[in-house]
């Protein structure tokens, strides 16, 4: 077995490589075998600058393995186990344990940071072994709790440490950060639009996916990107997952709780929404996991991209399949959509005229799916406030994010408590065989919901979804069953003139 240890990535995993290298005499020559990509093979012109650089000559037929062999390998994360490997071939130095090494070579042999640092670091921790990482990728596995982890700035205190002549920066542990940013906007700054507000907080509260539905300017898009300063701060256990995604697709390092917010145009193929291409990776939708995915423009998302959509939301994962192969991701995100009620947009506008045809509307409409519609737990509409509605409220301030935050929270804790020995944390990600089972109705109650569920024609989903909103308003006013005005509400979100 090599001692000589690099990863690779499938999803959002580290696969420990392992790299062979034998050197044999003739003309010179390096091959790179085990399924390489075009940066891997690269890595050979690095490789041997960096150590030509160090007085380190590379001469002879030089082949180096990477194993398993039938495991794609991808980008530069090879380079530094690679010099490693040859190094202790050209006996440079002998390796006396086995290691993880990570990082992309310069010519002269300095080491960069590259993606892929966390998963790494659980992978080294897993193994019980040394992980030696640039120094760019201290910070991100510093969080990780319980790795061995070194910071290379250059190959050349590398290979002094691995003789035994230097000493390398340990990695020392770091708290996650219990930094919140400032919310931007704040709710206190939206004026009106109280009904809307009220749908966010019940949404942030339950992690519920949310319909905007409102005229140009009606301030559909400022109240979504509120709506992330009233979110949870993430755990430890979610900032981990999230961690593991951004260092995956290689996003710059961030130590805060602050839940992710991605924005998504509706020119964006599906491909980059859900994820694949010919390296399998992740899409917005995984960007976004633990966080807020925003689709403005909702109805001119092309068709196969939202129905692409159905499978993640309400599972919380995303398959990725391609012929390479298939990668699992997480998905569970709070899908945060925003459309005009009509093509014109001004329908139900209190100052202008809509101009549409009533065919018009019905395939405006059209566009989004049952299926789609079905998914959704709270149908929001956003009416554009008139200018003496502006004037007059001018100076008054709302409640701020802040405090409606503490709610959020208070609640939250309420449902994870509640589920947590079941493994759900919030009332969206409830199953179908536990709400029937753990959401006990009151018999009037459940009389009410019998006869109007059949009034709104609601599918078993969306009852299934009226019943976790119903819970989740019981949980902000601190109640510990379901009464009628709960249900009422929940029942409220379900209805509008959009579907009309």
């Amino acid at each position: 077995m090599s001692l000589v240890g690099g990863i690779t990535l499938k999803g959002i995993k580290a696969l420990k490589v392992e790299v062979e290298v034998e050197v044999t005499g003739g003309l010179f020559s390096i091959s790179i075998v085990g399924l390489p990509d075009a940066a891997v093979k690269e890595a050979r012109e690095r490789v041997r600058a960096a150590l030509r650089s160090l007085g380190v000559p590379v001469r002879g037929r030089v082949a180096i393995n990477l194993a398993p062999a039938d495991v794609p390998k991808e980008g530069a994360l090879l380079d530094l186990p690679i010099a490693i490997g040859l190094a202790e071939k050209l006996g440079s130095l002998a390796l006396r344990k086995e290691a993880l090494f990570l990082g992309e070579l310069a010519l002269d042999g300095r080491v960069r940071g590259v993606r892929g640092a966390v998963p790494a670091a659980l992978l080294a921790r897993d193994m019980e072994v040394p992980l030696f990482v640039a120094s760019e990728n201290v910070q991100e596995v510093s969080l990780v709790d319980g790795v061995e982890a070194y910071a290379v700035r250059d190959l050349q205190e590398l290979l002094a440490f691995l003789r035994g002549e230097g000493d390398l920066e340990r990695v020392s542990r770091t708290a996650p950060g219990e930094l919140v940013l400032k919310a931007d906007p704040d709710f206190a700054d939206i004026k009106g639009q109280g009904a809307a507000k009220r749908a966010l907080e019940i949404a942030a509260a339950g992690h519920h996916n949310v319909l905007l539905i409102g005229s140009p300017g009606s301030g559909k898009t400022m109240l979504a990107r509120a709506l992330q300063g009233v979110l949870p701060p993430l755990s430890d256990e979610e900032l981990t997952e999230v961690m593991l995604v951004r260092s995956t697709v290689g996003l710059p390092f961030e130590n805060s709780r602050n839940r992710p917010f991605r924005s998504v145009h509706h020119t964006t193929s599906a491909v980059a929404v859900c994820g694949g291409g010919t390296s399998l990776r992740p899409g917005e939708i995984t960007l976004a996991h633990r966080g807020v995915l925003f689709l403005d423009e909702f109805t001119e998302f092309r068709r196969d991209l939202v129905e692409s959509l159905r499978q993640p939301v309400e599972d919380g994962k995303i398959v990725v399949s391609r012929s390479t192969g298939s990668v699992t991701y997480p998905s569970r995100v709070l899908l945060v959509a925003a459309c005009n009620p009509c093509p014109c947009g001004w329908k139900g506008d209190p100052l202008e005229t809509c101009r549409c045809s009533q065919g018009e509307i019905e395939r405006y409409q059209k566009k989004m799916s049952g299926p789609i519609l079905d998914r959704i737990d709270l149908y929001v509409t956003v009416p554009r406030l008139s200018p003496r509605e502006l004037v007059g409220l001018e100076g008054q301030q709302g409640e701020k994010s802040d405090s409606i935050r503490k709610r959020v929270c208070e609640a939250r804790k309420v449902q994870q408590d509640r589920w947590q020995s079941w493994g759900y944390r919030c009332n969206a990600e409830l199953p179908e065989k536990l709400i029937r089972k753990e959401l006990v109705l009151a018999g009037e109650v459940r009389t009410f919901l019998q006869g109007i569920a059949s009034t709104l024609k609601l599918s078993g989903r969306g009852l299934s979804r009226v019943m976790k909103v119903a819970r989740t308003i019981a949980d902000l006013e601190g109640a510990a069953h379901v009464a009628i005005p709960h249900v009422s509400e929940a029942l409220a979100y379900r209805e509008t003139g959009f579907l009309s």
